[in-house]
């Protein structure tokens, strides 16, 4: 019998949230299948088994916050003894503690877990310990809840199992604190001009805290220039229904996104400026070797921006191949945090979602990001100076103005919008 301990499983990741067990106590398992799902602050990842053996406790529930280092679950090998018993009786905990003084199945679960993670001490604001001494039983979770909003778990009033702590009861006490505690005639139901409504509050965690670290820090600290524009896509259009049925016939699925994502690389290459990168103290410019698209997915746990490596190398059915898999493993959260890292310019497609035009904030330490808006048919005038019905695109630009002049941004756009304009025009420069 041993614990499995969470892991490193990320560049300073310390904690993570607990999605779901794909597994129960007493479940008998394989070695790498996975266990449960938790969720960093850059994607959702599954836990696999060490070994072959038996599940005989699961140290946290869905939701709560587990800390790497520390148990995550129980696992008796298969050919040990006690792997069929159950797990109280295998660990000898009836034998050792008595009715009376027994812990609470949650709270030794949490003990459990904190005795081997030894995390740092709670501040005072957030002291676990009740009036009488008594330590008060709270999830993760909850716990950290009390510490963000510098409460006194003691001090609050559980209305779970044997005084459990629940969120419900800490969310009631920040609300009746606020209020300076509400009358007998304020709470009556009938009252409905003067009984309050309770606030819903979440925690910013996950993906979710790390865009907000990430654009307050990008809007803050980088001045954008942004730039917009039209673009006729119709010759694009065009030749991607050519194509695409050959696409489709070895499997690839052939969008508008491989074409944009070439005709950048392609661009770059005549302006690498915004391809490249600042240093912490913009003294230098670091020029990428490699021109690694990113997209912004809209995924189940937030925002992710994959990318695609070395765009400038690949064919088109083979951007379209990573676009499609780095699309469905983002929008699952399960991307890699390979894929993740190493982007140097931006796309983010919110014409998908139905906007048209955008004025998107740079992923730092990229130094240009832009946003695709719909595609609408509008009229335009030929050669002729007829009225035509064209497929036009919104487009805006965002680049890092310390380094990035209006100029040049509108001279990279100007070269890119022509290969999207007249797509054969690629041909000259592919190879």
């Amino acid at each position: 019998m041993s614990d499995f301990i969470l892991p490193d499983i990320g560049e300073g990741i310390v904690e993570c949230e607990l999605v779901k067990w794909l597994v129960s106590e007493g479940d008998l398992i394989e070695e790498d299948q996975p266990v449960a799902e938790v969720m960093t602050d850059k994607a959702l990842v599954e836990i696999p088994a060490p070994y072959k053996g038996r599940v005989t406790r699961l140290y946290w529930k869905e939701g709560d916050t587990a800390k790497v280092h520390a148990p995550l679950f129980e696992l008796v090998d298969e050919s040990g003894e006690g792997s069929d018993q159950n797990p109280a009786e295998s660990s000898g905990e009836q034998a050792e503690t008595s009715d009376k003084n027994k812990k609470p199945e949650p709270e030794a679960r949490q003990a459990e877990a904190n005795r081997h993670s030894q995390p740092a001490a709670e501040p005072a604001a957030a002291s676990a310990a009740s009036p009488d001494g008594q330590r008060t039983p709270a999830s993760p979770a909850v716990r950290r809840l009390v510490r963000e909003n510098e409460l006194t778990l003691g001090n609050i009033q559980g209305s779970g199992k044997d005084g459990r702590v629940l969120k419900a009861d800490v969310l009631a006490h920040m609300e009746q604190s606020a209020s300076g505690g509400s009358s007998a005639s304020e709470s009556l139901p009938g009252n409905r001009h003067t009984q309050s409504q309770d606030v819903r509050i979440e925690p910013i965690k996950g993906m979710q805290a790390v865009m907000a670290k990430r654009m307050v820090t990008s809007a803050s600290t980088i001045p954008h220039f942004n730039f917009s524009e039209d673009i006729d896509v119709t010759e694009l259009l065009s030749l991607r229904q050519q194509l695409k049925p050959d696409a489709e016939a070895r499997g690839s699925r052939l969008t508008l996104m491989p074409f944009i994502m070439k005709a950048i690389a392609l661009a770059v290459r005549e302006y690498p400026v915004l391809n490249s990168q600042l240093n912490e103290d913009v003294t230098e410019i670091h020029y990428q070797p490699g021109c690694n698209i990113g997209m912004a997915v809209d995924s189940k746990i937030g925002l992710l921006v994959p990318n695609v490596k070395n765009v400038g190398q690949l064919t088109l059915l083979e951007i379209a191949d990573e676009v499609t898999r780095l699309t469905e493993a983002a929008r699952e959260g399960k991307v890699s945090q390979a894929d993740l890292k190493g982007g140097t310019i931006t796309i983010s497609n919110i014409g998908a979602l139905g906007g048209t035009y955008a004025s998107p904030i740079i992923n730092a330490p990229e130094v240009a990001i832009v946003a695709l808006g719909r595609t609408q048919k509008l009229p335009r005038f030929d050669a002729n100076g007829q009225v035509v019905e064209r497929s036009i695109m919104t487009i805006s630009w965002a680049g890092d103005h310390r380094i990035i002049d209006g100029g040049t941004i509108a001279r990279f756009n100007n070269l890119w919008k022509g290969y999207l304009e007249s797509p054969q025009s690629m041909l000259l420069h592919l190879g």
